[in-house]
């Protein structure tokens, strides 16, 4: 068939990455977390390649100020094994809401990557902080606004 068009799939070397920061402040975790894993894949441009990274960097800060709907704030428990027996533990989100915030956020954004290679390749380019600082300045982050609660 002549002058039928060719699926175009970029090459590692001509992805072009850009620094993002999202302001986590009364946004719900959900729905923060699902547009930030898009953007750390690549998804929102067009010329998405789905076996390379080539998602942008991600900076989220306010963590500790991420919003939990319905009970979640009071119900829900992350789980963890040990792999020996009767090593199961469960931590509740009011605890690590006190004591590591960052994890929430993240935890939330990393299941929604791809599991494998790919998706821990990906995942290193989240950073994420509680408070408004961050030590990517040199980088020129520009201010994106997403996820409306």
């Amino acid at each position: 068939m002549k002058g039928m068009q060719k699926t175009y799939s970029m090459k590692a070397s001509e992805i072009n990455k850009k620094w993002y920061v999202v302001d986590a402040e009364g946004k719900v975790l959900g729905r923060l977390a699902s547009e930030v894993a898009s953007i750390l894949r690549g998804k929102n441009k067009p010329d998405f390649t789905p076996h390379l990274d080539m998602g942008d960097y991600v900076i989220v800060i306010n963590a500790e100020k991420v919003v939990l709907t319905g009970t979640k704030a009071d119900d829900k428990d992350y789980f963890r094994h040990s792999q020996y027996p009767g090593g199961i533990k469960f931590v509740n989100i009011k605890k690590l809401r006190k004591e590591r915030p960052e994890f929430i956020v993240e935890h939330a954004i990393k299941n929604m990557l791809p599991k494998g290679r790919l998706g821990r390749k990906i995942f290193g380019n989240l950073k994420v902080y509680t408070g408004a600082e961050h030590p990517h300045q040199a980088q020129k982050p520009e201010p994106i606004d997403i996820a409306r609660s």
